[in-house]
Protein backbone atom coordinates (compact mmCIF):
# COMPACT_ATOMS: atom_id res chain seq x y z
CA UNK A 1 0.00 0.00 0.00
CA UNK A 2 1.44 3.13 -0.83
CA UNK A 3 1.74 6.16 2.16
CA UNK A 4 1.51 9.79 1.27
CA UNK A 5 2.26 11.40 4.40
CA UNK A 6 0.15 14.21 5.75
CA UNK A 7 1.11 17.78 6.49
CA UNK A 8 1.61 17.56 10.34
CA UNK A 9 4.22 13.83 9.20
CA UNK A 10 6.22 16.35 6.60
CA UNK A 11 6.30 19.14 9.64
CA UNK A 12 7.47 16.39 12.19
CA UNK A 13 10.35 15.14 9.82
CA UNK A 14 11.39 18.50 9.14
CA UNK A 15 11.90 19.43 12.69
CA UNK A 16 13.68 16.39 13.71
CA UNK A 17 16.10 17.17 10.51
CA UNK A 18 16.14 20.67 11.84
CA UNK A 19 16.79 19.66 14.99
CA UNK A 20 19.31 17.15 14.93
CA UNK A 21 21.69 18.02 11.66
CA UNK A 22 20.85 21.67 11.52
CA UNK A 23 19.49 21.48 8.03
CA UNK A 24 16.38 23.56 8.15
CA UNK A 25 14.24 22.68 4.79
CA UNK A 26 11.26 23.97 6.76
CA UNK A 27 10.45 26.71 4.63
CA UNK A 28 10.66 25.11 1.25
CA UNK A 29 8.19 24.93 -0.90
CA UNK A 30 5.25 22.29 0.68
CA UNK A 31 4.33 20.83 -2.64
CA UNK A 32 7.56 19.83 -3.79
CA UNK A 33 8.68 18.68 -0.55
CA UNK A 34 5.58 16.16 -0.16
CA UNK A 35 6.31 14.51 -3.60
CA UNK A 36 10.35 14.27 -3.19
CA UNK A 37 9.49 12.45 0.54
CA UNK A 38 6.85 10.66 -1.02
CA UNK A 39 8.98 9.32 -3.74
CA UNK A 40 11.62 8.22 -1.41
CA UNK A 41 8.97 6.12 0.94
CA UNK A 42 8.05 4.28 -2.15
CA UNK A 43 11.65 3.49 -3.63
CA UNK A 44 12.97 2.43 -0.08
CA UNK A 45 9.87 0.35 0.56
CA UNK A 46 9.24 1.69 4.31
CA UNK A 47 5.99 -0.18 5.69
CA UNK A 48 5.48 2.84 7.48
CA UNK A 49 6.25 6.80 8.18
CA UNK A 50 7.17 6.06 11.55
CA UNK A 51 9.41 3.47 10.47
CA UNK A 52 11.18 6.14 7.84
CA UNK A 53 10.90 8.88 10.52
CA UNK A 54 13.13 6.55 12.79
CA UNK A 55 15.59 5.52 10.12
CA UNK A 56 15.93 9.92 9.67
CA UNK A 57 16.38 10.05 13.12
CA UNK A 58 19.20 7.34 14.00
CA UNK A 59 20.69 6.68 10.89
CA UNK A 60 23.20 9.25 9.85
CA UNK A 61 24.24 7.82 5.99
CA UNK A 62 20.62 7.39 5.48
CA UNK A 63 20.02 10.89 6.30
CA UNK A 64 22.75 11.67 3.41
CA UNK A 65 20.36 9.98 1.09
CA UNK A 66 17.87 11.87 2.59
CA UNK A 67 19.41 14.91 1.61
CA UNK A 68 20.70 13.97 -1.95
CA UNK A 69 17.30 12.76 -3.16
CA UNK A 70 15.08 15.51 -2.11
CA UNK A 71 17.81 18.52 -3.00
CA UNK A 72 17.34 18.95 -6.30
CA UNK A 73 20.80 18.47 -8.82
CA UNK A 74 19.75 18.75 -12.37
CA UNK A 75 22.06 20.20 -14.35
CA UNK A 76 24.22 20.60 -17.15
CA UNK A 77 27.29 22.34 -18.96
CA UNK A 78 26.44 25.53 -20.64
CA UNK A 79 22.32 25.01 -19.93
CA UNK A 80 20.59 27.42 -21.81
CA UNK A 81 22.80 28.90 -24.10
CA UNK A 82 21.28 32.12 -24.70
CA UNK A 83 22.11 32.47 -20.72
CA UNK A 84 25.58 32.46 -21.55
CA UNK A 85 25.74 34.39 -24.34
CA UNK A 86 24.33 37.03 -22.34
CA UNK A 87 27.14 36.38 -19.69
CA UNK A 88 29.76 36.33 -22.11
CA UNK A 89 28.50 39.38 -24.17
CA UNK A 90 27.18 41.53 -21.72
CA UNK A 91 28.04 40.69 -17.98
CA UNK A 92 31.79 39.99 -18.38
CA UNK A 93 32.69 42.98 -20.41
CA UNK A 94 31.03 45.37 -17.79
CA UNK A 95 33.18 43.39 -14.67
CA UNK A 96 36.05 42.87 -17.25
CA UNK A 97 37.78 46.02 -15.79
CA UNK A 98 37.97 45.34 -12.18
CA UNK A 99 41.09 44.65 -10.84
CA UNK A 100 40.15 41.46 -9.05
CA UNK A 101 36.62 39.37 -9.37
CA UNK A 102 35.18 37.38 -7.31
CA UNK A 103 32.21 35.10 -8.66
CA UNK A 104 29.58 33.21 -6.53
CA UNK A 105 27.92 30.14 -7.50
CA UNK A 106 25.18 29.38 -5.09
CA UNK A 107 23.56 26.12 -5.07
CA UNK A 108 26.35 24.99 -7.24
CA UNK A 109 24.77 21.25 -7.69
CA UNK A 110 27.40 18.98 -9.52
CA UNK A 111 29.62 21.75 -11.15
CA UNK A 112 28.54 21.32 -14.73
CA UNK A 113 27.50 25.67 -14.71
CA UNK A 114 30.86 26.33 -12.46
CA UNK A 115 33.39 24.80 -15.23
CA UNK A 116 30.95 26.71 -17.87
CA UNK A 117 31.55 30.45 -16.25
CA UNK A 118 35.33 29.05 -15.87
CA UNK A 119 35.80 28.55 -19.63
CA UNK A 120 33.74 31.79 -20.45
CA UNK A 121 36.22 33.70 -18.10
CA UNK A 122 39.18 31.78 -19.55
CA UNK A 123 38.13 32.98 -23.03
CA UNK A 124 37.59 36.28 -21.92
CA UNK A 125 41.18 36.78 -20.29
CA UNK A 126 39.47 36.59 -16.71
CA UNK A 127 40.58 33.78 -15.37
CA UNK A 128 43.79 34.78 -14.02
CA UNK A 129 42.35 37.51 -11.74
CA UNK A 130 39.03 35.56 -10.67
CA UNK A 131 38.32 33.42 -7.74
CA UNK A 132 34.98 31.18 -8.31
CA UNK A 133 33.39 30.15 -5.27
CA UNK A 134 30.99 26.64 -5.76
CA UNK A 135 29.09 26.17 -2.73
CA UNK A 136 25.86 24.00 -2.51
CA UNK A 137 24.07 22.53 0.91
CA UNK A 138 24.66 18.89 -0.20
CA UNK A 139 27.90 17.60 0.77
CA UNK A 140 28.02 15.13 -1.56
CA UNK A 141 27.51 16.81 -4.82
CA UNK A 142 30.36 19.48 -3.86
CA UNK A 143 32.88 16.75 -4.17
CA UNK A 144 31.86 15.84 -7.36
CA UNK A 145 31.85 19.39 -8.67
CA UNK A 146 35.42 19.82 -6.85
CA UNK A 147 36.50 16.54 -8.74
CA UNK A 148 36.30 17.62 -12.12
CA UNK A 149 35.27 14.78 -13.30
CA UNK A 150 32.07 13.86 -15.16
CA UNK A 151 30.50 11.28 -17.92
CA UNK A 152 32.38 11.45 -21.33
CA UNK A 153 28.99 10.22 -23.28
CA UNK A 154 27.46 14.15 -21.96
CA UNK A 155 30.40 15.71 -23.85
CA UNK A 156 28.32 15.93 -27.65
CA UNK A 157 25.52 17.68 -25.90
CA UNK A 158 27.69 19.97 -23.80
CA UNK A 159 30.00 20.69 -27.02
CA UNK A 160 27.11 21.75 -29.17
CA UNK A 161 26.01 23.83 -26.11
CA UNK A 162 28.71 25.41 -25.67
CA UNK A 163 29.09 26.26 -29.48
CA UNK A 164 25.34 27.71 -29.14
CA UNK A 165 26.78 30.13 -26.27
CA UNK A 166 29.07 31.49 -28.59
CA UNK A 167 32.01 29.42 -27.99
CA UNK A 168 34.86 29.30 -30.72
CA UNK A 169 37.65 26.98 -29.33
CA UNK A 170 37.96 22.89 -29.49
CA UNK A 171 35.82 22.20 -26.46
CA UNK A 172 37.51 19.25 -26.25
CA UNK A 173 40.61 20.96 -24.92
CA UNK A 174 39.40 22.18 -21.91
CA UNK A 175 39.12 18.39 -20.54
CA UNK A 176 40.90 15.15 -21.08
CA UNK A 177 39.23 12.04 -21.67
CA UNK A 178 40.24 8.82 -19.85
CA UNK A 179 37.85 5.53 -20.49
CA UNK A 180 34.27 6.56 -20.21
CA UNK A 181 35.12 9.85 -17.99
CA UNK A 182 36.77 12.81 -18.41
CA UNK A 183 38.63 15.66 -15.82
CA UNK A 184 38.41 18.63 -16.78
CA UNK A 185 41.67 21.01 -17.09
CA UNK A 186 44.07 21.85 -13.55
CA UNK A 187 43.81 25.38 -14.90
CA UNK A 188 39.92 25.66 -14.59
CA UNK A 189 39.85 24.20 -11.43
CA UNK A 190 42.51 26.26 -9.77
CA UNK A 191 40.44 29.89 -10.02
CA UNK A 192 37.88 27.67 -8.02
CA UNK A 193 36.61 27.05 -4.08
CA UNK A 194 34.18 24.42 -3.03
CA UNK A 195 32.64 24.51 0.33
CA UNK A 196 29.08 23.78 1.67
CA UNK A 197 26.76 26.56 2.87
CA UNK A 198 23.17 26.80 3.51
CA UNK A 199 21.12 29.35 1.77
CA UNK A 200 18.42 29.03 4.10
CA UNK A 201 20.75 29.55 7.84
CA UNK A 202 24.27 30.71 6.43
CA UNK A 203 25.38 34.51 5.92
CA UNK A 204 27.31 36.24 3.51
CA UNK A 205 30.94 35.06 3.28
CA UNK A 206 32.42 37.48 1.21
CA UNK A 207 31.92 40.47 -1.75
CA UNK A 208 30.96 39.45 -5.34
CA UNK A 209 30.76 40.77 -8.88
CA UNK A 210 28.74 37.64 -9.93
CA UNK A 211 26.02 35.66 -8.03
CA UNK A 212 24.57 33.13 -9.90
CA UNK A 213 21.35 30.82 -8.54
CA UNK A 214 19.69 29.12 -11.23
CA UNK A 215 16.89 27.12 -10.76
CA UNK A 216 17.26 26.91 -6.49
CA UNK A 217 14.74 29.23 -5.21
CA UNK A 218 11.79 27.55 -7.28
CA UNK A 219 11.96 25.27 -4.19
CA UNK A 220 11.71 27.60 -2.06
CA UNK A 221 8.57 29.52 -0.71
CA UNK A 222 7.77 33.22 -0.61
CA UNK A 223 9.36 34.15 2.72
CA UNK A 224 12.62 32.11 2.20
CA UNK A 225 13.11 33.59 -1.77
CA UNK A 226 12.83 36.56 0.15
CA UNK A 227 15.51 36.23 2.63
CA UNK A 228 17.83 34.82 0.07
CA UNK A 229 17.38 37.91 -1.80
CA UNK A 230 18.48 39.77 1.26
CA UNK A 231 21.30 37.70 1.03
CA UNK A 232 22.38 38.13 -2.35
CA UNK A 233 21.98 41.98 -2.03
CA UNK A 234 24.04 42.30 0.83
CA UNK A 235 26.79 40.19 -1.02
CA UNK A 236 26.97 41.78 -4.18
CA UNK A 237 29.04 44.75 -5.06
CA UNK A 238 27.70 47.82 -6.23
CA UNK A 239 26.84 47.45 -9.98
CA UNK A 240 27.36 43.58 -9.61
CA UNK A 241 25.07 41.02 -11.75
CA UNK A 242 22.75 38.37 -9.91
CA UNK A 243 21.68 35.27 -12.30
CA UNK A 244 18.56 33.34 -11.81
CA UNK A 245 16.68 30.48 -13.35
CA UNK A 246 14.30 31.17 -15.93
CA UNK A 247 11.29 30.77 -13.77
CA UNK A 248 12.32 32.50 -10.85
CA UNK A 249 12.53 36.54 -10.80
CA UNK A 250 13.26 39.37 -8.30
CA UNK A 251 10.19 41.46 -10.00
CA UNK A 252 7.95 41.11 -7.08
CA UNK A 253 10.55 41.23 -4.39
CA UNK A 254 10.79 44.12 -2.30
CA UNK A 255 14.73 44.80 -3.53
CA UNK A 256 13.61 45.16 -7.16
CA UNK A 257 13.99 48.59 -7.21
CA UNK A 258 17.48 48.34 -6.55
CA UNK A 259 18.04 46.04 -10.00
CA UNK A 260 17.65 46.28 -13.25
CA UNK A 261 17.00 43.54 -15.19
CA UNK A 262 18.59 42.85 -18.55
CA UNK A 263 17.01 42.87 -21.45
CA UNK A 264 14.91 39.70 -21.74
CA UNK A 265 17.12 38.09 -19.36
CA UNK A 266 17.12 36.36 -16.10
CA UNK A 267 19.94 38.76 -14.86
CA UNK A 268 20.12 41.82 -12.61
CA UNK A 269 22.16 44.68 -12.67
CA UNK A 270 22.25 46.25 -9.00
CA UNK A 271 21.73 49.84 -9.67
CA UNK A 272 22.44 50.76 -5.64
Amino acid sequence: MEILITDKQLDEVLEDVFAIYGYDFKSYAKASMHRRINRLIAIDKFPSFAEFRYRIRTDKDYFHRFVEEITVNVTEMFRDPAFFNALRTEVLPAIATKPFIRVWHAGCSTGEEVYSTAILLKEANMLHKTLIYATDLNPDVVEKAKSGIFQLDRMKQYSENYIASGGKADFSSYYTAKYDRVIFNEELKKRMIFATHNLVSDGSFNEFQLILCRNVLIYFDKDLQQKVFDLFDKSLDSLGFLALGTKETLRFSPFIHRFRQLDKMKIWRKIS
